[in-house]
């Protein structure tokens, strides 16, 4: 819309769609690997703490998870029994210990990084490039028209998917994320063309 807003010229707008979407889902992705991986190596540092602790004080160990037990509804008595039965296998110990004290999975560790990247670069792309395609097949404004109809049918569609999480109702959420997507193509579109004025002028 910023483009559009500050040129007409066909091949400009979608020479700068396409990039915009390229570095928009490279970064998304990007950010996305950073943020798993750095989780990951948190967890798996927990569970190395977790791991020493379990070696070095196992009687510690025992009795915070007969606390964790005890907390949950057991008996003393209960709690002790089965603390005892866990910490023999050392195995079994520190996994129960990730995931009652720290609540963490020690098979899972957050998900796979690359995964969320490669989600996070389609999701990406696949949103970006709405807006971009009317412009393969028109110019000028009916192009523009175009894009923000597209554009407004996608964000109203998001936002009544997103309803499905929250409960609240399909046409607030919907209309909200149109309202707001709405707002900020016509913020860009105004820069975009003041842009283009001050450089044309």
């Amino acid at each position: 819309m910023g483009v559009a807003g500050a040129t007409a010229d066909r091949s400009t707008i979608l020479l700068t769609g396409l990039a915009g979407l390229l570095a928009g889902a490279c970064s998304m992705a990007l950010g996305e690997w950073v943020s798993v991986t750095s989780a990951r190596e948190l967890a798996q540092r927990e569970v190395g703490i977790e791991r020493s602790e379990v070696e070095q004080n196992p009687t510690e160990e025992r009795e915070e998870l007969q606390l964790i037990y005890e907390a949950k509804g057991l008996t003393a008595n209960e709690a002790d029994r089965l603390s005892r039965a866990v910490m023999k296998d050392e195995r079994t110990a520190l996994d129960t210990l990730s995931r009652e004290e720290l609540g963490i999975d020690p098979d899972q560790l957050g998900g796979s990084a690359w995964t969320a990247a490669i989600t996070s670069f389609l999701l990406f792309a696949a949103g970006a490039i709405v807006p971009v395609v009317p412009f393969f097949f028109g110019t000028g404004t009916r192009a523009a028209v175009a894009s923000l109809a597209a554009a407004g049918v996608a964000l109203f569609v998001i936002g009544a998917a997103i309803s499905l999480f929250t409960r609240r109702g399909v046409v607030w959420s919907g209309t909200r994320q149109l309202l707001l997507g709405l707002a900020a193509a016509a913020a860009t579109y105004a820069i975009g063309h003041a842009v283009g004025v001050a450089i044309g002028g």
